[in-house]
C-alpha cells in the first residue's frame, strides 16, 4: 500500500474532509490530494508527515518510516525489504512456538539476545514493492514485444504493490478491451512468474517465434494444445500448440486507472 493510500485510508476512517485536514494541518487541499492520489513525484515534507500523523492519529514516526522508505533507491530497498520479510517469518514461527507454551522462559531469552520483539496484535504497515513496468500488453491479437530479457533490472516506470513477495513479478499496462469488463484499456496488471498457472488464469502469453505478446485466459487443451480466451465475448478464441509459447505468467494484482 502506498503512503498516499494510508493516509487516505486512515481520514476516511475518521470521517474528516481533505478540505478539514488540510485546514488542520497548514497545507493546501489540492496538494493532499495529490499525495493521497499518487500523483505527486516526490513524498511530502517532514513537517507536514509529522501533522498528518498527529492529526489522524497515526503511531508517531510511521509515516516519516514509510516516506523515506520511499525515497530509498529500489536496489537499497529490495535489500532491506527482503530482510524484514525474513525477519518477519522468524517472528511468526517464535510467535507459534511461544502459542504452544513450549519453553516460553527459554525462548523468551533467545528472543531478547536477538533483539525481536513478539507482538500479535501490532501490524506493521508495509509501503510495498517496487514493480518493473516493462511495456504494454494487448489484450487483442498478438503483438510485437521487443524485451526479451525480461525482468529488467531499470524500467521506465515502477509501482509499488502490497503484499508481492515474487522479486521477478513484473508489471504491464493493458492496450485493448478484449479482456473486458474485467482488465480496461490503461489499467495496469502485476504478474508474477512464481505464481502456479491453473486453466482459466488470466496470462501474459509470451510466444516463442516470432516475437509476440499477448494477455488471454489460458485453457489447457489435448494434444499440447493451448486455448488463448478473451473474456470480451466479441472477440474470438486463439488456439496454438504448446511449442509456440516460451512464457505464461499468471495475473495477481490490478490497478485500475481511473
Amino acid at each position: 500500500m502506498s503512503l498516499g493510500q494510508i493516509i487516505r485510508e486512515k481520514r476516511e476512517q475518521l470521517n474528516l474532509t481533505l478540505d478539514e485536514v488540510s485546514n488542520k494541518i497548514g497545507f493546501s487541499k489540492p496538494y493532499l490530494s495529490t499525495i493521497e492520489t499518487g500523483k505527486v513525484k516526490n513524498p511530502p515534507s517532514d513537517e507536514m508527515l509529522t501533522k498528518l500523523e498527529r492529526v489522524l492519529k497515526f503511531e508517531k514516526g510511521l509515516l516519516l518510516h514509510i516516506a523515506h522508505m520511499e525515497r530509498m533507491p529500489s536496489d537499497i530497498r529490495h535489500g532491506y525489504e527482503s530482510a524484514e520479510l525474513e525477519n518477519q517469518k522468524w517472528r511468526q514461527i517464535a510467535k507459534n512456538i511461544l502459542g504452544k507454551k513450549v519453553a516460553v522462559s527459554r525462548l523468551k531469552r533467545v528472543l531478547a539476545a536477538n533483539k525481536l520483539k513478539l507482538d500479535p496484535e501490532k501490524q506493521t504497515l508495509a509501503s510495498g514493492r517496487l514493480v518493473p513496468v516493462i511495456n504494454k500488453v494487448s489484450a487483442g491479437y498478438p503483438t510485437d514485444f521487443n524485451d526479451l530479457d525480461y525482468p529488467v533490472g531499470i524500467a521506465d516506470d515502477y509501482i509499488r504493490c502490497p503484499d508481492m513477495h515474487d522479486p521477478n513479478a513484473f508489471a504491464v499496462r493493458v492496450v485493448g478491451d478484449s479482456m473486458e469488463p474485467k482488465f480496461r484499456e490503461g489499467d495496469i496488471v502485476i504478474f508474477s512468474p512464481a505464481a502456479e498457472v491453473h486453466n482459466g488464469d488470466d496470462c501474459f502469453v509470451r510466444f516463442a517465434e516470432p516475437h509476440e505478446t499477448t494477455f488471454k485466459r489460458v485453457f489447457f487443451e489435448k494434444g499440447d494444445k493451448i486455448r488463448l480466451q478473451p473474456r470480451n465475448e466479441k472477440y474470438s478464441p486463439m488456439t496454438v500448440e504448446g511449442t509456440r509459447i516460451n512464457g505464461l505468467y499468471r495475473a495477481t494484482i490490478k490497478h485500475e486507472i481511473l
